[in-house]
């Protein structure tokens, strides 16, 4: 095997190995880009670098898999072609491993037929795809309910992998049931203070200026209810979880 084959091989094999053409992972970066679980959520706070972690395994995937069709859905046309832009460097900093076809401001096309496709997060404009092998979901807790019931059904019922990215935005939703259901999903959490690039006075100067609910939540990774809500979410899980049986009288008794 000659080195440029072996060294290919290994980007093939290696998505960390893979990134360090673009990015230097961190220790839990590299721990997302290997793992293989099909089901994946980074429950991550404000500028860790996870569109770009995406970015990179929407790229990866489209390389080494030929005829792959990935999907980038956001709450938004704005976000979607954010995310999209993260992918195109990407795709431009390894050098266009694979030429393209085409590339627009929301799809880029290879030779070897995989597609990489950005679509904003409406109900509407997520149907019509198939056989989906990689939906990347970013800021997921802010995308509807409904956007992603509708987008799901695409994925490919053999090999098709499921990413949600976001921060927290309430204990509600897709996004936190699926940080709840460790059965189905894995969960990599990476709050402020393990993502090396941010600073502790960084931190520090969000939390004064963002209050401990907003940063909490941005930074700390916690799902919160709404700062009006007259009742917690686990208030009301639990009122409902406690059952109180009563002795009845028959109703012969009434009458």
């Amino acid at each position: 095997m000659t080195n440029a084959l072996a060294a290919d091989l290994s980007l093939a094999l290696d998505p960390a190995t893979f990134a360090r053409s673009v990015i230097e992972p961190e220790v839990w970066q590299e721990a997302v880009l290997r793992c293989p679980h099909p089901r994946v959520v980074l429950c991550c706070c404000r500028q860790s670098g996870k569109s770009t972690l995406g970015a990179v395994l929407a790229v990866h995937r489209a390389v080494y898999e030929p005829g792959s069709l990935t999907l980038l859905l956001a709450p938004s046309l704005r976000q979607s072609v954010e995310t999209f832009r993260k992918v195109v460097h990407v795709y431009k900093r390894l050098g266009r491993p694979v030429p393209s076809d085409s590339e627009t401001t929301l799809q880029l096309q290879l030779e070897n037929d995989s597609r990489i496709v950005a679509l904003p997060g409406t109900e509407q404009t997520t149907r019509g795809f198939s056989a989906v092998r990689l939906l990347i979901v970013d800021e997921a807790s802010r995308v509807p309910d409904e956007t992603y019931a509708a987008a799901r059904p695409m994925l490919d019922p053999d090999a098709g992998r499921i990413m949600l990215l976001s921060t927290p935005f309430g204990a509600r939703g897709f996004f936190y049931e699926a940080t709840r259901d460790p059965e189905t999903w894995r969960t990599f959490t990476a709050p402020g203070e393990r993502v090396a690039r941010l600073s502790t006075a960084f931190l520090a100067e969000q939390e004064r200026a963002l209050g401990a609910w907003w940063f909490d939540q941005e930074y700390r990774c916690r799902f919160l209810d709404a700062a009006t809500a007259a009742f917690a979410t686990d208030d009301i899980e639990g009122a409902f979880g406690k059952v109180e049986t009563w002795n009845v009288m028959p109703s012969s008794v009434w009458t």
